[in-house]
């Protein structure tokens, strides 16, 4: 999380149901940067985007935006935003890794396009 690149990290969601994969992102990114208040996601990528989700207790905000369906943001505090590449799925795992891995890169500038091709 140097915040020197493009993406500060990459997550590959096991589906596209957002209720289903988003508490354990947020969960997880918790643990790590302390509290998640709000995150952003292009609506067409994901199935049923509610407004707000409720995670370990706590509400998180939804906002959507369009266009990008293989990245979302998330916030934990006033204009502290991280962007996250997200791997589509249906992606094989090869491709995935290869992608995970070069979008974490410190310095990383490549676009989400670059990175999963097809």
């Amino acid at each position: 999380m140097s915040r020197e690149g493009l993406f500060d990290g990459a997550w590959w969601p096991r589906t596209t149901h957002v209720l289903a994969e988003l508490p354990d992102l947020v969960t997880a990114l918790g643990a790590h940067l302390g509290r998640i208040v709000r995150v952003g996601l292009d609506t067409p990528a994901w199935d049923g985007v509610p407004r707000s989700v409720v995670v370990d207790g706590l509400m998180v905000r939804i906002s959507w935006f369009d266009g990008s369906d293989a990245t979302i943001s998330v916030t934990r505090g006033f204009q502290d935003h991280f962007l996250l590449l997200v791997v589509p799925p249906d992606t094989p795992p090869a491709t995935a890794a290869a992608a995970m891995a070069e979008a974490s890169v410190t310095g990383n500038h490549t676009p989400a396009a670059e990175l999963l091709p097809g």
